[in-house]
């Protein structure tokens, strides 16, 4: 983002002042896995069976399978792979599905489709395959975002700001593609429907969800990983995101703030209401939060207590 373009759009001094305050205290927090045992640290809620499959012709387990028999889990809760180990069963299979929570959220568009991780690759590789799917469809959101903004007369700053984060995106894409490529997997395809026109406070709406919660937790989680992962490559990778993200997490509440005088009362009201939903919701995954402890210490993914003090920080801004 040019010079010109960060002196017009404000830096948010209280989501700075909350960001830099949590990341200081980043190597003073514990960096367990704040589980209650071993058993407990899955991915997401924990591991399920998905049935079972044939062996193959010559007794072989089979490399490549489809999850299909999976479980479905609730919202938030992602199918990273599945794998098959020999069942008691003669001639098959036991399957096992991994899940895991998200917490890398950006903006996701209206109608996105919820896509499996990559099948190949470790834990590392699945959390970065998914998180470039997650930048690579923030790409459409930025854009459309940056349409209706000049649809609905907002400043051509705003406009211009929407554009470049589109152009943030796609340069995180890759280098989330690239961390995930390291590890053996593949980001999955971005499934979007075309967009339909929408009202100004449709429009809000989203950004109060999406932008002021999900970007901005997202922005603080990126922060996070780019001081506690061990991994060098990693923490230099998030490091320059963070910024961006820091960015398109104020381009959030700029647009927040700049649409108050053209709501009425009750469309304010409405905005307060699904910034509040959405946090509540967040607050949910967090405390499902399970991770396996190469994601917090080689991705720098924080642990469930780390993750509850991002959160409460979220939540002293959001109020």
């Amino acid at each position: 983002m040019s010079r010109q373009t960060r002196v017009v759009i404000p830096k948010h001094r209280l989501l700075r002042r909350t960001l830099y305050g949590l990341l200081l205290a980043a190597p003073l927090l514990p960096v367990g896995l704040a589980c209650g045992n071993s058993e407990d640290c899955g991915f997401g809620h924990e591991t399920m069976k998905g049935g079972t499959v044939a062996l193959n012709p010559d007794g072989t387990v089979p490399g490549t399978l489809s999850c299909d028999r999976c479980p479905e889990q609730d919202d938030g809760v992602h199918l990273i792979n599945c794998t098959a180990s020999k069942s008691e069963t003669a001639g098959r299979a036991d399957v096992t599905c991994r899940y895991m929570t998200c917490m890398n959220d950006g903006r996701r568009p209206e109608g996105l489709r919820e896509a499996l991780a990559s099948q190949s690759g470790d834990a590392l590789g699945a959390l970065f395959a998914h998180a470039a799917w997650l930048e690579a469809a923030s790409v459409p959101a930025f854009l459309r975002l940056a349409d209706e903004l000049k649809a609905h007369g907002a400043p051509e700053s705003l406009v211009k700001a929407a554009r470049r984060s589109a152009g943030d995106e796609v340069r995180h894409t890759r280098a989330m593609q690239a961390l995930a490529q390291r590890h053996g997997a593949t980001m999955p395809d971005v499934d979007l429907p075309p967009f339909e026109s929408r009202s100004l406070e449709e429009m809000l709406l989203e950004n109060a969800v999406e932008g002021c919660v999900r970007e901005t937790f997202g922005a603080f989680v990126a922060g996070w990983q780019s001081r506690t992962a061990q991994d060098p490559e990693v923490r230099g990778t998030l490091r320059t995101i963070a910024r961006d993200e820091v960015r398109h997490a104020e381009l959030a509440w700029a647009v927040d703030a700049w649409a108050q005088e053209k709501l009425t009362p009750a469309q304010r009201q409405r905005l307060l209401q699904a910034r509040q939903d959405a946090l509540r919701i967040l607050g949910d995954e967090v405390e499902a939060q399970r991770l396996p402890e190469p994601l917090i210490r080689e991705a720098g993914m924080p642990s469930r207590d780390q993750a509850r003090t991002l959160f409460q920080g979220l939540s002293t801004l959001v109020a």
